[in-house]
């Protein structure tokens, strides 16, 4: 029997969940681990320049987070509803899978409306799947309008560990600077730490980036509820490699480049499609892989991620890639400095 859940559990004290982003995206802290030499270093983000040279590849997932928390009011009794955007099943008919708070409230065919002039109104028309319920939107207008209207009414999805309300910046903020095709519920939060100037200087150096897209969706937060881990199914989530990107990493894999993810979807990805030679294979498609140790990774030899949360999915991919036992070194020491963990907290790379 490999790892089990509860060696994955740790005391994590609250104020270490992170409200707030660094002032400046690329002066959060970097915890650099070298698994070759089992060292552990305190840096800050943009000292990442200094382990990277020419030829070495970042790998970037561009997904874009879109506005996909709405308030809206139920017909007759006007409580208040919180839905959340999970995934668009049909754009002619305008169906959406969503979570709904509080749930228990809402039946199938009960309508909500959205909007201080209720212009946007949907109909619950499935209660049985197993992420929430399946909303119909009614609306007249062409779906460019539709769109335009759910980005207008709907706020940033902060994670719900967040308690403060939703500011002005977090639209911003809760964005890679190189997201550039919406579909993602959840930012892919080691991207967050990237600012253009240091983007900018990595270029100079030589280091060559290439984009992959994971559409991070709850399932990569969902909780593992099963000791056995090998029995905890992931949700799928949308992604995509195209031809050019693939070319790049293998180049960078015949060069014995360093080949460094930028976050565990952006990993995900990458472990998505593997030839039975370990190269990078393009595909277009959906992606429920799981890692959790003992895996052997095929295409990346780094990765930088941030401070995740006990039991986390995102903990157990970490832990696979670093070594279970360094990784929890690792962790202890990060709360005895204070580190910052989760969302917009600091950063670990993983050499």
């Amino acid at each position: 029997m490999g790892m089990k859940l509860s060696n994955f559990q740790f005391e994590l004290p609250n104020e270490l969940l992170a409200e707030y982003p660094a002032e400046n995206r690329d002066e959060a802290r970097l915890m650099v681990l070298n698994r070759k030499e089992q060292t552990i270093e305190h840096k800050t983000f943009k000292d990442i320049i200094d382990y990277f040279e020419e030829d070495d590849v970042l790998v970037l997932n561009n997904t874009k987070v879109f506005p996909a928390r709405l308030f809206g009011n139920k017909e007759k009794t006007g409580a208040r509803i919180e839905v959340f955007l999970l995934r668009e099943l049909n754009s002619e008919t305008r169906l959406w899978d969503v979570l709904v708070d509080p749930a228990r409230k809402i039946r199938i065919g009960n309508k909500l409306y959205f909007g201080e002039d209720d212009t946007l109104v949907a109909e619950v028309i499935d209660n049985t799947t197993s992420r929430g319920r399946t909303l119909r939107f009614l609306f007249d207008g062409s779906y460019e309008e539709f769109r335009n209207k759910l980005t207008e009414l709907g706020e940033t999805p902060l994670p719900k560990y967040i308690k403060r309300d939703v500011e002005p910046e977090d639209a911003e903020r809760y964005q890679t600077i190189f997201a550039s095709k919406e579909g993602a519920v959840a930012a892919p939060t080691a991207g967050l730490h990237f600012s253009k100037h240091l983007l900018k200087r990595l270029e100079i150096k030589g280091v060559d980036f290439a984009e992959v897209t994971l559409h991070v969706g709850l399932g990569t937060f969902s909780a593992v509820e099963v000791e056995d881990l090998s029995k905890h199914k992931m949700d799928s989530e949308e992604m995509s490699i195209d031809a050019d990107t693939a070319k790049k990493i293998n180049l960078g894999i015949e060069r014995k480049s360093r080949i460094c993810a930028v976050g565990t979807t952006a990993m995900r990805a990458l472990e998505s499609s593997v030839s039975s030679n370990y190269r990078l294979n393009p595909y277009s498609g959906w992606t429920n892989k799981f890692v959790f140790p003992p895996y052997d990774f095929s295409i990346a030899n780094a990765m930088i991620t941030n401070f995740h949360t006990p039991k986390s999915t995102l903990l157990m991919m970490v832990s696979a890639f670093a070594g279970h036992d360094f990784i929890k070194r690792a962790y202890d020491e990060a709360i005895k400095e204070n580190y910052r963990f989760y969302t917009y907290g600091d950063a670990m790379l993983i050499i």
